[in-house]
């Protein structure tokens, strides 16, 4: 009985996510299904996907997520040149591990990040869960720059970020978004296998 009543919940509040929501949605999906496949179609449906949520983030003081989509724009651009071979002869950029230095980076971008935006939310905004919004905010954009790099962690930070995710946006009432976080997180786990079995180097140590 408890069951079929979060089942009923769910479907009725799915019946009530918008269109911009679901097309968010579905590109966004899209986008991580072509990361995985390592395919230079993750950065336009990105686009479309996290300008949308730009949107969307703001109509629920989302304040955070809000800002990093708007930081996926122009690292979606970065990565797309990264992405693209620079001439015929020169081949694409390979998906590796990341060094010692780039895991520093990493990490101490990441306090960095976080640090800062727990401070701009809980004193310049109306945030009702600053320290969750900074965090998978903070994590979200650690993941799209070693993902640029085609850095095979990119795949742990999304996991972590997902986690994160998937109860804050559906206490948000966005639940399609939920949904897609839970979709991204199953995503995340492949990607990471697949591009572990291509990755070229060593591990950082």
């Amino acid at each position: 009985m408890i069951l079929l009543s979060i089942f009923q919940t769910l479907y009725e509040n799915v019946l009530a996510s918008t269109w911009p929501e679901a097309i968010a949605v579905i590109t966004g999906l899209l986008s991580v299904w072509f990361a995985k496949k390592e395919n230079i179609l993750v950065y336009p449906t990105g686009i479309i996907s996290v300008l949308i949520y730009v949107y969307l983030c703001l109509s629920v003081k989302l304040y955070a997520d809000m800002s990093i989509n708007a930081f996926y724009f122009v690292m979606s651009i970065y990565g797309w040149v990264k992405w693209s071979r620079k001439s015929g002869d020169k081949p694409a950029r390979p998906i590796t591990w990341a060094t010692r230095q780039e895991w520093i980076i990493s990490v101490v971008g990441f306090i960095v990040f976080f640090v800062i935006l727990v401070f701009i939310l809980k004193n310049y905004t109306d945030s009702n869960v600053p320290v969750w919004d900074a965090m998978t905010t903070a994590i979200f954009i650690i993941g799209m720059w070693l993902m640029a790099l085609k850095k095979i962690e990119n795949w742990l930070a999304w996991i972590v970020g997902d986690l994160i995710s998937i109860p804050l946006f559906a206490s948000k009432g966005l639940v399609l978004t939920s949904l897609q976080f839970t979709i991204f997180l199953i995503l995340a786990i492949a990607g990471y296998i697949e591009w572990s079995s291509k990755g070229k180097g060593q591990r950082a140590k």
